[in-house]
């Protein structure tokens, strides 16, 4: 059976770009503008305060892993009243050597690894939106060796440093998401999953987008009457279930037109179209473009 969080952590194509250290001693705080891209941040030693925009601040200690699949503003602080020092991450993102906070020289109050990497997928907004905005994962051994892993690697300039990058944020990202998931997760992907009965529905797209499925098809998937499930589905994933399954077709056909070796008629039948000119009209109106422009374009 296919596992959606894999498929879409797949079809985002993340690629691994940067990470620097971080520390901050005595009276000190930083505001970072929204970045846009995803970032992630683990705490090396000591503790800190993140206040991610729209969050409740959390309080981050030795170990814990935090996540922001698309980098809101924040502020970045110890825990003493202070003004933050504004920082542009766009302008500052190619600084190299750990970047220090605060008071200067000593022993630092925190001690951090932060990173950001890109998206490359054409549909990374529709995907990131089913993920939560900030995930904060404590006490997971598995992140902290992987968090090592891409602080060594990244110090370094060995041959196949960009792919191992890669597949090491492939795995931050699968590790970090599949640690945080659960039923108090807010709407998306995750909590979606953490459905067992919704779960089941979801498999059955991810892993058979071809097929017609219908709403009673999919709701029998989940042992639910068509109503229970389509509200179930709703409030849980965020999508109603046959939007969130358009959602997923033209993210599959975005991706095989990109690679020019499918032909249209095979894109089409691939996620659920009985003609070319069927999956053309509802590419176009999904999309904006036909699907031929689109694949010339990408």
């Amino acid at each position: 059976m296919n596992d959606p969080l894999s498929e879409v952590i797949a079809l985002l194509q993340p690629r691994a770009v940067f990470s620097k250290r971080i520390s901050g001693a005595g009276r000190w705080g930083v505001r970072y503008s929204d970045f846009g891209q995803p970032s992630f941040c683990a705490v090396l030693s000591g503790s800190c305060r993140l206040a991610v925009d729209g969050e409740e601040a959390v309080a981050l200690a030795a170990g814990d892993f935090v996540l922001l699949p698309a980098t809101p503003g924040f502020v970045l602080s110890g825990f003493e009243p202070v003004t933050p020092v504004h920082i542009d991450p766009k302008a500052t993102a190619a600084s190299t050597g750990e970047v220090r906070h605060g008071t200067r020289g000593g022993q630092p109050d925190a001690r951090l690894l932060g990173g950001y990497f890109v998206f490359d997928s054409p549909d990374a907004a529709l995907l990131v939106s089913l993920l939560p905005t900030l995930v904060h994962v404590r006490g997971v051994e598995r992140l902290s060796v992987l968090v090592r892993l891409v602080g060594e690697e990244s110090s370094e300039r060995r041959s196949g440093r960009e792919l191992v990058l890669t597949r090491l944020v492939e795995l931050l990202l699968i590790e970090a998401l599949r640690s945080s998931s659960g039923e108090d997760a807010p709407p998306g992907l995750l909590r979606g999953l953490a459905d067992a009965r919704l779960a089941q529905a979801m498999r059955q797209m991810h892993g058979d987008p071809g097929r017609p499925w219908t709403m009673a098809q999919l709701a029998k998937k989940a042992a639910l009457s068509r109503s229970a499930f389509f509200d179930r589905f709703t409030r849980a994933v965020g999508l109603p279930p046959m939007e969130y399954l358009l959602a997923w077709r033209m993210a599959i056909a975005k991706d095989l037109l990109r690679r020019n070796d499918v032909g249209i008629a095979e894109v089409a039948e691939r996620v659920g179209y009985g003609s070319a000119s069927t999956f053309s009209t509802a590419f176009s109106r999904h999309v904006g473009l036909p699907p031929g422009r689109y694949a010339r374009g990408g």
